[in-house]
């Protein structure tokens, strides 16, 4: 059975309580849930991974590189300044979507940019937690693509 990584970085373990008029209610765990419909229709199951430290997310990334399809990531604030696990999707190799829940765009001016963003097959933002379901839906079909390109 294939599988994909669902990565969180910090922070997003506590989804649900933290600022719900801005992240939503659902948890962290409701959203695994989600992704996981979304992938059981094509027989792929999910590979969660929520770390607070980057050094853990990279190490997540590394483990998975050759057991997964492809990733949804979203690296919470490492999004502005999290270059070693930039570097380690960068060596990932499967597709990934970038994903958060909110439009970084229209927040603080120094949410405005990601150094992941550039290497990311895609990016999702401001849609909650139903934009995780959007890029499993995507991730799917750019899987599906690349397959189908062999």
């Amino acid at each position: 059975m294939s599988a994909i990584l669902l990565l969180n970085g910090p922070n997003l373990g506590i989804l649900g309580e933290r600022e719900p008029e801005l992240y939503g209610r659902e948890t962290l765990g409701d959203i695994e849930k989600m992704v996981a419909i979304e992938v059981a229709e094509v027989g792929w199951e999910v590979i969660s991974v929520q770390r607070e430290g980057e050094g853990e997310l990279v190490r997540a990334v590394h483990e998975h590189r050759s057991t997964t399809v492809g990733a949804l990531v979203n690296p919470g604030a490492l999004m502005i300044a999290g270059w070693s696990l930039r570097d380690a999707l960068a060596a990932y190799g499967p597709p990934w979507i970038e994903v958060h829940l909110t439009n970084v765009w229209a927040r603080e001016q120094f949410r405005h940019e990601s150094v992941l963003a550039p290497l990311a097959s895609g990016v999702v933002v401001g849609l909650g937690a139903f934009g995780y379901r959007l890029a499993a839906r995507a991730l799917v079909q750019l899987c599906e693509a690349g397959a189908g390109q062999s």
